[in-house]
């Protein structure tokens, strides 16, 4: 993730290859590339990435072209993640000329920009399978590959991973690299900058940081220039005028051992003159700076690299990448082709659906808020940079004073919409429900306890699908219903959604609503003049005396399907739409489930600390012990696949939730009974 900026290419030097007929060739090589069809070497042939090492430039620049060929036939057919992969080709198979992978450490930021990395470490046979189930992950995860060193689906993390293997390094008395790849985009998140904080603390522990920047628009141009002079001031000579001078002046008589604070600010101003002003930064933090370089200049990375691995601290190498690079749609398109549904490689134009759709529960959220922002300017839509993701995009080209986006620092979003909010404005924060978890204090300690009226819309709540694990919304539930002064609600369609969100505006506290990815149910929706929802009282959908379906938000269209097929096996069913998981509507749940005496609760999320057992505490402390059946997600990691896939293998499909209600309360089979009269097949009632 990271704020919408327009990007431009970098541009590629020719790389010069009489001085680079080879690159240096590192320890552990397993086995060269051969040739094949007709190429100097095949992708196919790839198992272990050091098989890359010491092929010439030419052979280097044809396995990139390989790479990002495979990356777009594999995405335009199945969709995926797009424009980062294609920005890092030439960087990985750079970085990769200087690392031997059997032992030095390479931790990957958010994972999507890894594609490249997986192609050349074993994973290309099997790369048609990406994201779907059972294949090959759309992040990286440690139990699919030796070469996944570090697991990520969120950003900012790679710093403080890499940090941490260093150390553990350092303390085992090995000698191998770690190196951590992040995007500008990544750089934004506070865990980074609190990383780069602490390594720079550390001089003596060797760790590398790769700055993937695809937006031109905050570096220095890329030129003869700046490599000249990164050169120049991190040769081995330079290095040791400048250490052997400081040395020689510590050791005068009149010096006393120590350089005079006037001499340290000299020498700091002297080093600062062949630093551009961004690079000063980071060496002020500690780092070595070295940049930037042309992300599309192997022969020129390689050699910076080589030079960072030399260095013995802290070292940051800013690399300037064209997000997309080598097709003209990605490029000219960074953000909508950041990731992409399949698509059309010739035209870049997705494929049409089969069956139209209803519009998204994101898009009914960014419409409605739009409306409402255009009657009240007190009211402010806040993302974490996902503008496009969660529907705020609406509201930055309608009305873009009362949109923000802070980059991606969800615990800065959350604290500056409680800031907003104590001064009389109205701020709805649209975060997945994935990433609002980095946040889980300030919603505590900065919203919940002054009771401040921010709305939070936590979007991909419930299972997501291709993303997997890393992005399932399946914690929400049961980390919200903890927070005090919170009132905590999903709607059951895109209509109910519309009403919670003016409910919200209008109540005079914290709010949260949670919703699904992925289209609505196709109801019919209100422009505008919505009806808030009472606080706190849920619906029944339809009724029955044989059980009660407590349902909680999108989970109710399940719950309906559920009990028509009871039904047509004899079993009454009582549908209730709860959509308040805080404060529950005990007035209308404990009489119903008192008078029918089964209960069984339906949530798209973890059961641990869940909606059914909020339903299960407030029943025990009206002492209604009756037998409740919990139906959603267990203490299991949820893997990338379809959601429809991911529900089945969850048992969350209407026709096996209405098997296992069978089972649970022993209803007896159906037996059928046909009318004489008009052979119309009757369900006989059961017991």
């Amino acid at each position: 993730r990271k704020p919408s900026r327009a990007g431009s290419s970098a541009g590629n030097h020719p790389s010069n290859q009489s001085d680079n007929q080879r690159l240096s060739r590192a320890a552990g090589t397993p086995r060269r590339l051969t040739q094949s069809a007709g190429r100097l070497m095949h992708l196919s042939d790839l198992s272990h990435p050091n098989q890359l090492h010491g092929l010439s430039v030419e052979e280097l620049e044809d396995v990139a072209a390989q790479i990002r060929q495979r990356h777009l036939e594999v995405v335009s057919n199945s969709g995926g993640h797009l424009g980062p992969g294609l920005g890092v080709v030439e960087l990985t198979l750079a970085l990769y000329q200087t690392l031997d992978l059997d032992r030095d450490r390479v931790v990957w930021d958010v994972g999507h920009q890894a594609y490249p990395h997986k192609l050349i470490t074993g994973r290309y046979a099997d790369f048609d399978s990406l994201r779907q189930k059972g294949g090959v992950a759309g992040y990286l995860k440690r139990c699919e590959s030796t070469f996944d060193h570090f697991g990520a689906g969120h950003a900012s993390t790679s710093i403080s991973a890499a940090l941490g293997m260093a150390m553990a390094r350092d303390r085992l008395g090995q000698d191998h690299k770690c190196v951590a790849v992040i995007g500008d985009g990544a750089l934004t998140g506070g865990m980074a900058l609190e990383a780069i904080n602490h390594a720079g603390h550390m001089p003596n522990t060797p760790l590398l940081v790769v700055l993937n920047d695809n937006d031109m628009s905050i570096s220095p141009p890329v030129g003869a220039l700046s490599s000249h002079l990164n050169r120049m001031r991190l040769s081995p000579p330079m290095q040791f005028l400048s250490g052997s001078v400081e040395e020689s002046m510590r050791h005068l008589p009149f010096m006393g051992g120590d350089l005079p604070a006037e001499l340290n600010r000299l020498k700091g101003s002297m080093r600062r003159l062949a630093v551009p002003k961004l690079g000063a930064v980071f060496e002020e933090l500690g780092f070595t700076y070295m940049g930037p370089v042309d992300g599309h200049d192997i022969v020129e990375m390689m050699r910076t690299f080589q030079e960072a691995h030399r260095v013995g601290g802290p070292v940051l190498v800013h690399v300037l990448t064209t997000k997309g690079k080598g097709y003209p749609y990605a490029e000219a398109d960074q953000v909508g082709y950041h990731a992409q549904s399949a698509f059309d490689l010739n035209t870049g134009k997705a494929r049409p659906s089969k069956t139209p759709k209803p519009p998204s529960y994101s898009k009914v959220f960014g419409q409605t808020l739009v409306k409402i922002c255009e009657q009240n300017p007190r009211v402010v839509g806040i993302t974490a940079a996902m503008a496009t993701g969660t529907g705020l995009d609406l509201l930055q080209k309608a009305l873009p004073d009362q949109y923000i986006d802070v980059g991606i620092a969800e615990q800065h979003a959350v604290t500056l919409a409680a800031g907003m909010a104590s001064d009389g404005l109205r701020p709805v924060v649209a975060i997945y429900s994935t990433f609002l978890q980095r946040a889980f204090d300030q919603l505590i300690h900065d919203v919940g306890i002054q009771k401040l009226p921010v709305t939070f819309v936590l979007d991909r709540a419930g299972v997501v699908g291709a993303d997997g694990p890393t992005h399932q919304g399946q914690y929400d539930i049961s980390y919200m219903r903890s927070i005090p002064n919170f009132t905590v609600m999903a709607p059951k369609d895109e209509a109910e959604l519309q009403r919670m969100l003016v409910s919200s505006l209008k109540h005079d506290g914290p709010c949260a609503i949670r919703i699904p990815r992925g289209p609505g149910e196709g109801v019919p929706l209100m422009e505008e003049g919505w009806e808030p929802l009472p606080i706190g009282c849920g619906e029944v959908l339809r009724s029955g005396d044989d059980l009660v379906i407590v349902a909680y938000g999108a989970m109710n269209a399940k719950a309906m399907a559920t009990a028509e097929i009871l039904s047509a096996q004899g079993i009454q069913s009582t549908v209730v739409n709860a959509r308040f998981l805080r404060p529950l509507d005990t007035a209308l749940l404990h009489p119903l489930v008192q008078r029918i005496g089964r209960v069984v609760t339906m949530e798209e999320g973890s059961l641990e600390g869940g909606f059914g057992s909020a339903v299960i505490e407030s029943l025990q402390d009206a002492e209604l012990h009756l037998p409740v059946m919990r139906l959603g997600i267990p203490d299991v990691l949820v893997d990338h696949a379809t959601p429809q896939q991911s529900f089945e293998s969850l048992g969350l499909l209407p026709d096996q939730m209405a098997e296992r209600i069978r089972q649970r309360f022993n209803f007896m089979p159906t037996q059928v009974q046909t009318s004489s009269e008009t052979g119309v097949e009757v369900p006989s009632v059961r017991s």
